[in-house]
């Protein structure tokens, strides 16, 4: 099962699913041509060599040590760590062997920082400081997209707060607390001298908005 879809409660869903920026893996790479050109390079070399098979041996121990701790570590690194965003939490899993997990629900973030160098800016990555009500300050370092990383998360934190859940489908399955006996008093008064007084109940009226009947003003002597 891929991860976070064992975490997720239910009506949760994954809104942004990321992995580190790419450009932690152009070192990796750039170091993979390296051992496979540079060990054949050598190898030819030192074919007329004496010693040409011991030689062999030891620049085929070392590539093949370079590329697994150089090249495919920083690979399986970077593709095990995970920044993922829903409707209601903010996921973050790294390492291998040993596993660092941090899970903050939308409502305990107080605070969002963001951290962006230059070829930060021109490449479109950065680091990201999530504060909430009750860990230290989080940093999640090469964040792709971080504008639009943080836009999302300000979307999702500002509808948990005003009670909304968007569901699978887009829509909002959860109003804002409205009770049928919830009134307010218009200021301008009825054209008979008696005030107005309108239900603050809504109801939809479609998948996109929501509005009120017209039954629902009455008239109330002052």
């Amino acid at each position: 099962m891929a991860y976070p879809d064992n975490l997720l409660s239910r009506g949760e869903r994954v809104v942004l699913h990321k992995h580190p920026h790419w450009k932690v893996l152009v070192l990796p790479a750039l170091l993979f041509i390296l051992f496979i050109g540079g060990g054949f390079a050598l190898a030819a070399v030192l074919r007329n060599w004496e010693y040409h098979v011991t030689a062999w041996i030891v620049i085929g121990v070392v590539a093949v040590l370079g590329l697994i701790f150089l090249t495919v570590l920083p690979f399986i690194r970077w593709r095990t760590e995970h920044f993922v965003i829903t409707n209601a939490h903010v996921f973050f899993r790294t390492g291998i062997l040993r596993r660092r997990e941090h899970q903050i629900p939308l409502g305990h973030i107080q605070n969002m920082e963001t951290s962006v160098s230059f070829w930060g800016r021109l490449l479109g990555f950065g680091s990201l400081i999530v504060e909430s009500a009750a860990d230290q300050p989080l940093e999640f370092e090469n964040v792709a997209s971080l504008p639009k990383v943080q836009s999302t998360l300000n979307q999702l934190i500002m509808d948990d707060r005003n009670g909304y859940r968007i569901g699978s489908d887009g829509v909002p399955d959860r109003l804002p607390d409205a009770r049928p006996d919830q009134r307010r008093y218009s200021p301008e008064p009825g054209d008979d001298g008696e005030q107005s007084v309108r239900s603050t109940q809504a109801y939809p009226a479609g998948e996109q908005g929501y509005r009120q009947r017209p039954e629902d003003y009455q008239e109330r002597p002052r």
